[in-house]
């Protein structure tokens, strides 16, 4: 009660009364999960613009605030703050795609693992206007390592023309059920992605789904063309459910399948051979088929690949031409600067976008699985967020949906973490602090929301990143990563000052009307 006096004083905001609050459970991890069943869930709800002259907060933190509501009103004179953050709407960069997950088998598994009512409740959460709004879905083709065994559409040896090709089990009764679900709860056109993580094991060099190896022959011969009509064949029997596919990718983490003894599904190219493969196969076959305007994304691996897989690929005419954006995975970023590899890719090649297509907690031998209630997790988040939007990027994808308690199932047990973790045998599911951290994005930053400029008076720790929205309203992203609260103001100069508190270790979203 003392915290919340405290904050109406110093800021002049009241927070808003929810009936919908968060079921707090701590699991000894720093902070809290919230938790959901068939009957009850929080939700953010609808957000409207507030009325000309006021200002929308929604705040996060560590002590257990998720996505708390208050209103306050812009000042004409300044507040006083030491920390003022100037926005500058006339500094235009990238505009926005969006955010969203992936619907693994696993993912797929564990919320069919649930009853109908908490099923639909952990969909809602995800994708309809009550929920946090994903408006893109990544769809692994065929058997990843987070699938129950090792498959792929097109197994019959010999198989050249893919006469036998046939969706498995796991897309037409888990994956895609749910992906129409998914589309019925959203309030615009789900944008699904296609990732493939093996080719058939019999047109590869080392004859299995795992490890190191490669197509065999070379770009423009029969095993690279029968690998890019699998694509196409994909994309048909997809569409025969309705189902219709934004983009692809060139193939998850094409570095993999370079590794000796590499653990689990993988398909080796060099940039040099995506390139060509690119260029005669997969480009020409795509743009001849029915689905010309699907986007394609070279890379889909880690981003200090970048920016020489890009050189490599895009300085190539004919592969260049059939190429829409560089997708790129979180893993091992902070070996190399976002401004070497993101910006300087985009300078270089600004036609092409940048999307992030992969990131998950817990991958990291040194903090490997899940953490309920981590709020590190929902920081680190929120930071390669931030850190990516305001590096030229226009999107970035989570990875599994939904995983269970131990992080799967995933049939080489590389356990990972999740933003909504299942607990099937109590048929409730946990909202983690990474949940949250997608949603101070996800809800607010709408497709076509430009990235503009912003200023600050003094240095400070707090990390921003700022947007105008195609409703020509405003939006500001603050990351106070600190053990200390930070008083700021926000000056527009169409409107004023905005009074302003980031808490110590929180997730701010500021929402204006700049009409």
């Amino acid at each position: 009660m003392r915290e919340a006096l405290l904050f109406i004083l110093l800021t002049g905001v009241i927070p808003s009364a929810r009936a919908d609050d968060c079921q707090a459970r701590s699991f000894g991890h720093g902070s809290v999960v919230c938790v959901c069943n068939a009957t009850y869930c929080d939700s953010v709800g609808r957000t409207g613009l507030p009325d000309p002259g006021q200002f929308l907060s929604y705040v996060s933190s560590k002590t257990g605030s998720r996505l708390v509501k208050s209103q306050g009103q812009f000042q004409k004179n300044s507040t006083g703050a030491a920390l003022r953050i100037t926005l500058n709407p006339s500094q235009k960069y990238q505009r926005i795609k969006g955010f969203g997950g992936a619907m693994t088998d696993a993912a797929a598994m564990n919320i069919l693992s649930l009853s109908s009512g908490a099923q639909d409740q952990l969909l809602r959460q995800y994708f309809s206007p009550d929920g946090i709004e994903y408006r893109f879905v990544r769809v692994p083709m065929a058997s990843c390592d987070f699938s129950t065994r090792l498959y792929t559409y097109a197994d019959t040896p010999g198989d050249y023309d893919l006469q036998n090709f046939t969706l498995a089990e796991e897309d037409v009764h888990m994956k895609i059920p749910l992906l129409q679900r998914a589309q019925a709860l959203s309030a615009q056109p789900l944008n699904l992605f296609a990732s493939a993580w093996s080719a058939p094991a019999w047109l590869k060099t080392n004859g299995a789904l795992i490890g190191k190896g490669s197509l065999k022959g070379k770009p423009g011969g029969k095993e690279h063309k029968t690998w890019a009509q699998y694509y196409i064949r994909f994309l048909e029997e997809y569409g025969k459910y309705n189902l219709s596919f934004w983009g692809l990718t060139s193939g998850n983490e094409p570095t993999a399948g370079e590794m000796t003894n590499y653990s689990f599904q993988a398909l080796g190219f060099t940039p040099e051979t995506q390139r060509d493969w690119i260029a005669l196969d997969l480009g020409p076959r795509l743009h001849s088929s029915s689905f010309p305007q699907t986007r394609l994304m070279i890379l889909d691996d880690n981003r200090l690949l970048l920016p020489h897989w890009a050189k490599v690929v895009l300085s190539d005419v004919q592969a260049a031409r059939y190429v829409h954006g560089i997708g790129f995975h979180w893993y091992l970023n902070n070996i190399v600067p976002p401004g070497i590899t993101l910006t300087t890719t985009h300078h270089l090649y600004p036609e092409y976008f940048l999307f992030a297509t992969e990131a998950c907690a817990g991958w990291s031998p040194l903090d490997r699985g899940v953490r309920l209630g981590s709020w590190d997790r929902a920081e680190d988040y929120a930071h390669d967020i931030i850190q990516d939007l305001n590096n030229f990027v226009t999107g970035w994808t989570d990875w599994n949906l939904a995983l269970n308690q131990d992080g799967g199932p995933n049939w080489v047990k590389n356990f990972v973490d999740s933003p909504i973790i299942v607990d099937s045998s109590k048929d409730v599911f946990y909202k983690q602090p990474t949940f949250y951290s997608m949603a101070h994005f996800s809800k607010f930053l709408w497709e076509g929301s430009q990235r503009v400029g912003v200023s600050f008076s003094q240095h400070t720790s707090l990390e921003v990143s700022t947007y105008i929205r195609p409703d020509a309203s405003a939006v500001l992203v603050i990351l106070n990563r600190s053990e200390e609260e930070v008083q700021f103001e926000v000056w527009d100069q169409t409107l004023g000052f905005l009074p302003g508190s980031a808490p110590a270790h929180s997730i701010l979203t500021l929402l204006w009307s700049r009409r």
